[in-house]
């Protein structure tokens, strides 16, 4: 797997586009799933679980905040039991993110998925 570029703050007509397609992404069914996921920002690598994924991005934890509009790196692992084949699953993706909201102690953040590809393990 290549390297990705870190996630990088955004301009602030960034962030309004962002908030515009976060609107249009709640309308989106999510699906409660916690899966194993790893992500890139400015502040290094973090290991998280997904809380909810739709058709559109994915909603997680984590203990430091990524900027509205940033692009994200991130890698959600599809387990092998789960998909029934003999191998995991990565969904390796790329997006930006339109949500950022204390949740108590840590940080949910929310994400549109501009791209991803399916690497096996």
């Amino acid at each position: 797997m290549t390297t990705k570029p870190e996630a990088q703050p955004a301009s602030e007509p960034a962030r309004k586009a962002a908030h515009t397609h976060y609107s249009e992404m709640q309308g989106a069914t999510r699906f409660p799933i916690k899966l194993p996921m790893s992500v890139k920002s400015s502040s290094g690598q973090s290991y998280c679980e997904t809380e909810n994924i739709s058709a559109n991005g994915v909603f997680f934890q984590m203990e430091s905040d990524i900027p509205l509009g940033s692009t994200v790196n991130f890698t959600i692992e599809l387990p092998a039991a789960v998909l029934g084949t003999e191998t995991d699953v990565q969904v390796a993706c790329r997006g930006r993110v339109v949500r950022s909201a204390d949740e108590g102690q840590s940080k949910g953040i929310g994400v549109v998925i501009d791209e991803y590809r399916f690497d096996r393990r």
